[in-house]
């Protein structure tokens, strides 16, 4: 028993190697992806998505968070899903807001009662006026990676302005 306590642990060099760069992969980001622009971008794209809102009958969609936030990451992925991405397009005009380190836009994210400190990502609805009809409260979106997408399906339809004619269940309407 003495030999195997003293004798020193050897690691094939593959095996340490696949080791670190696992280790490295653990510590990127989620998936790399950069959604959320420079936050000093947001003000000139909420005004630019009220432009097209109105031109265009939809809703804004504010989806405040940041790059480093996985669950962000999961949210704009089951925003883009076959299944909503049609619901996205057809009916609401997407604007991320960065909000760094919970260090930047902190204005905007109080102007539409967003509570950031009960995380990110989180999500306001603006009428093609600007007009608030929705703020996230309770950190409804910030546990993503364990919603189904089923729940922004669901959330997309029911914020989705309504048109004349038209059922609360089409799509493309």
């Amino acid at each position: 028993m003495k030999i195997l306590e003293e004798a020193p642990v050897k690691l094939p060099r593959w095996l340490a190697l696949v080791l670190i760069l696992v280790a490295g992969a653990a510590m990127a980001r989620p998936s790399g992806r950069e959604i959320y622009p420079d936050p000093a971008e947001a003000k000139a794209d909420i005004a630019h998505a009220l432009a097209t809102a109105a031109s265009t009958h939809k809703r804004v969609l504010l989806d405040f968070g940041g790059n480093w936030c996985g669950d962000c990451q999961v949210l704009d992925i089951y925003m883009h899903n076959s299944q909503n991405a049609p619901l996205l397009e057809s009916n609401f005009v997407l604007v991320h807001v960065n909000v760094g380190q919970y260090d930047a836009n902190l204005d905007l994210a109080k102007k539409y009662g967003i509570p950031l400190e009960k995380g990110v990502p989180a999500v306001a609805v603006l009428s093609a006026t600007g007009k608030l009809l929705y703020s996230q409260k309770s950190g409804e979106f910030e546990s993503m990676r364990r919603m189904d997408p089923n729940a922004v399906t669901k959330f997309l339809i029911q914020w989705k302005a309504g048109k004349a004619g038209c059922s609360m269940m089409a799509v493309n309407c």
